[in-house]
């Protein structure tokens, strides 16, 4: 195994529980593994197990209803930011060929009256299955919790106020997505380079995710070789997203990762995923931190707000034209 692979497993309760000391602690351990992969594995994170296996019961049973019922939750002139997008859609950027899945995305809901309510689409309830929105919205709820509380944790071990993120992220544009991997019917016909997803990073601040219903996630280690990433149990997946990397100027990683084939006894088996992607509001600025920037790590990157960032990522990933 690659030992410059820090992916540590850390306990939430450390930072929301413990002693100034053990809150410190749990700070650099995430901003070392940020720094080093990018990537952590996240225990007590607030979600139960009950919750997580009813979310991927409802997932399974969704994408399992026919195409035609599907389809009628794919709304057009959203760029896939609400609702069904259905296969051959999304690609990893510079990718000649689509990824082999299918998604849904389920987004913000304001409720303490932010003008931004106006900004964001409504989202698409699914009539077919009563709990579905519900479970999406509470898993999409407790996400949201996690990631906040991780992002103060980050703050602190870049020395900033630890509640500097908060005003970004508040009802920020963060997207809850159901993935599935379809089975690979006939692998024998697929182009060459098709597979489950390809090499990519994130364009958000942070993303959580959920387990998996099986293996294929990979990381690129600084030595150019793909290392698997698995969480235990109930743990989540916490990875840094363009968005942060960029605010940090490359201190904090956003590490290119993918979603392997299965092996082929298995391709004719479903996959299933879901991504918490969180997101700050389109008008927040993503100009470099000034305390990111030196003598030796001069300002790499342009200033922009978020909202023309994920713009511009969305055309390059052919969800929007």
């Amino acid at each position: 195994m690659e030992t410059s692979v820090n992916i540590p497993r850390l306990d939430l309760y450390q930072y929301t529980r413990g002693t100034i000391v053990e809150r410190k602690q749990f700070s650099d351990a995430l901003g070392s593994a940020f720094t080093e992969t990018g990537f952590v594995t996240i225990a007590n994170h607030g979600l139960e197990k009950f919750l997580i296996e009813e979310l991927y019961n409802l997932v399974k049973r969704f994408f399992s209803l026919p195409a035609e019922i599907k389809q009628q939750y794919e709304i057009p002139g959203l760029a896939g930011q609400r609702g069904y997008t259905s296969k051959g859609k999304e690609k990893a950027k510079d990718a000649k060929v689509p990824d082999l899945k299918e998604f849904w995305q389920q987004g913000q809901t304001v409720t303490d009256g932010d003008v931004v309510k106006e900004d964001y689409p409504e989202n698409v309830t699914v009539l077919e299955l009563t709990r579905f929105n519900e479970v999406l919205d509470e898993v999409y709820r407790r996400l949201e919790d996690a990631g906040r509380i991780l992002l103060k944790a980050i703050a602190v071990y870049l020395q900033l106020e630890e509640d500097y993120f908060e005003e970004m992220v508040h009802n920020g544009n963060s997207i809850l997505r159901a993935i599935h991997y379809f089975p690979i019917e006939h692998p024998e016909n697929l182009p060459g380079d098709a597979v489950r997803a390809g090499a990519h990073e994130d364009i958000n601040l942070i993303t959580l995710l959920i387990g998996a219903s099986a293996d294929g996630l990979e990381v690129l280690t600084r030595e150019g070789n793909w290392y698997a990433v698995k969480a235990q149990g109930e743990d989540i997946v916490v990875n840094v997203g363009d968005m942060l990397q960029r605010l940090t100027n490359n201190r904090l990683k956003s590490t290119t990762h993918r979603v392997v084939n299965p092996p082929l006894a298995l391709m004719k088996t479903s996959r299933y995923s879901v991504p918490f992607f969180l997101h700050p509001q389109a008008k927040t600025s993503l100009a470099v931190l000034p305390n990111c920037v030196d003598n030796t790590h001069p300002k790499i990157y342009p200033d922009c707000t978020a909202g023309e960032y994920l713009d511009e990522r969305l055309r390059e990933i052919g969800l929007k034209l």
